[in-house]
């Protein structure tokens, strides 16, 4: 597993015009090879009298599997440079497809190059893009004693609090970045002179959307 990485949380579509011709980009977040081939044939029947549509893809944590298409433009000119796009965004489990309607003048091979990459930033830019950050969830169980220097610990460090629950003990969820997690747990129990205790769970996925702290299975 990654430490992080970023991934399309809403999809989104954006259009630039470069010497009259459109170019516009539709940008989708995908789980599968079957996703991505099915949302780009979607596209192909909405544009269908496009002069062209150009697509790229990235799938995985590392981006295991990544393919292009130039759908009939010069090679190299629109598959790989959109691609190049996602993979420098460090971007994962996307699938994008730039429509090309031509507007009558020739763009020349560095002119498609700049035109296709900008097509897919600007799609990207009317996505909204999470970080996804590995982490251990621990449950803490401390006395009232102890709560406040534990909510120091952990507002200081900016860890991401899942819940807290108030009965004869404090309970708290929160979530640490994993790299992290040895020495904050480490903090945690000198801080209250081992008086807590500190619970582990399976490392998760999470990102802070919206203010947020959301979990991935």
């Amino acid at each position: 597993m990654v430490e992080r990485y970023r991934e399309v949380y809403r999809d989104g579509a954006g259009e630039i015009v470069e010497k009259k011709s459109r170019f516009i980009a539709t940008v989708r977040k995908i789980a599968s090879e079957e996703e991505a081939t099915g949302f780009i044939e979607e596209m192909k029947k909405k544009y269908w009298d496009a002069t062209h549509n150009c697509s790229a893809f990235v799938l995985g944590e590392r981006s295991e599997v990544s393919r292009c298409s130039d759908d009939g433009e010069p090679g190299g000119t629109a598959g790989r440079p959109m691609l190049e796009v996602l993979l420098g965004e460090e971007i994962r489990n996307v699938a994008v497809v730039v429509t090309r309607y031509f507007g009558g003048t020739l763009l020349g091979t560095g002119g498609l190059v700049r035109a296709y990459g900008r097509a897919v930033k600007e799609g990207l830019a009317q996505c909204l893009v999470i970080e996804k950050t590995l982490a251990e969830r621990l449950l803490i169980e401390t006395d009232y004693n102890g709560i406040g220097k534990v909510q120091y610990i952990i507002g200081k460090n900016g860890y991401s609090v899942i819940s807290t629950e108030y009965t004869d003990k404090v309970m708290i969820d929160v979530l640490i970045p994993a790299p992290e997690a040895d020495r904050a747990e480490s903090e945690l129990i000198e801080a209250t002179n081992g008086q807590i205790k500190i619970s582990r769970q399976d490392p998760v996925y999470y990102a802070v959307i919206e203010g947020k702290a959301v979990i991935f299975n």
